[in-house]
């Protein structure tokens, strides 16, 4: 069962990755669309600037909590979620489409990355159905629309970066049938062995942000001040709230 709190006005669905599981399986065989966002502090701190954007947050299927920042923001307002790390989802969607014999796409990333994430996944699954990989560096979205509908993938991971594949998938929505969407920004350079993850104690304190900074310093302008002025927010509208 799913339940639904926000966030600075946007959705998030709190559930258990089986429950996600589920969902996706039943999407799939109803044949419907269905687009699941991996919601962060960045994402909810873009849409309150980005009218766009904020709705395509609160119209989206589902938002799973996947940065620690969302975890803390909950748990400000008393609820103990379920973090559910993009890249874990991702995993356990080619595992439920090897298990099912679901078509599987894959888009963004460079042309080398993604046919690496692509050859990685197939050596552990050699039975999984792969219908499209096509990478991130594409100029005329009509076109990729139209391969897309031509092959028609039940499973498509898509990762261009928020909020480009966001609004991708948007678009994707109104085009494709029976397809399970998922915007995975920079998941294919883990999957591809491009970039190491951090170690598994520092992913279960959620604290793979301050090793990916530290291995990439480039991320802590990102970073900062967004996340702590993000954080700051949620107490304020918590206090006004209550008062």
């Amino acid at each position: 069962m799913s339940m639904k709190t926000t966030v600075l006005n946007c959705k998030v669905d709190l559930c258990d990755k089986k429950t996600v599981l589920d969902l996706v399986f039943c999407a799939i065989e109803s044949s419907k669309n269905f687009q699941i966002i991996t919601i962060n502090p960045e994402m909810i701190m873009n849409a309150q600037k980005n009218k766009d954007f904020f709705k395509i947050i609160n119209s989206s299927d589902l938002n799973i909590t996947d940065g620690v920042g969302v975890e803390l923001a909950l748990r400000i307002k008393g609820i103990k979620p379920e973090r559910i790390r993009g890249v874990d989802l991702s995993r356990a969607l080619i595992e439920l489409a090897s298990k099912n014999n679901y078509k599987v796409g894959f888009l963004g990333a460079k042309e080398e990355v993604i046919q690496k994430a692509k050859e990685n996944f197939l050596a552990k699954y050699p039975n999984l159905n792969f219908v499209f990989c096509k990478n991130g560096y594409f100029k005329n979205d009509n076109e990729v629309i139209r391969e897309l509908k031509t092959q028609n993938p039940q499973i498509l991971l898509v990762g261009l970066g928020s909020p480009k594949q966001e609004e991708f998938i948007q678009k994707l929505k109104k085009e494709l049938s029976g397809t399970v969407m998922v915007g995975v920004g920079g998941s294919f350079d883990v999957f591809s062995n491009n970039t190491k993850e951090a170690p598994a104690v520092l992913r279960k304190l959620g604290l793979e942000w301050l090793y990916r900074t530290l291995k990439q310093p480039e991320r802590f302008k990102r970073i900062f001040p967004v996340l702590p002025i993000f954080l700051i927010k949620c107490i304020i509208n918590i206090i006004k709230k209550k008062g």
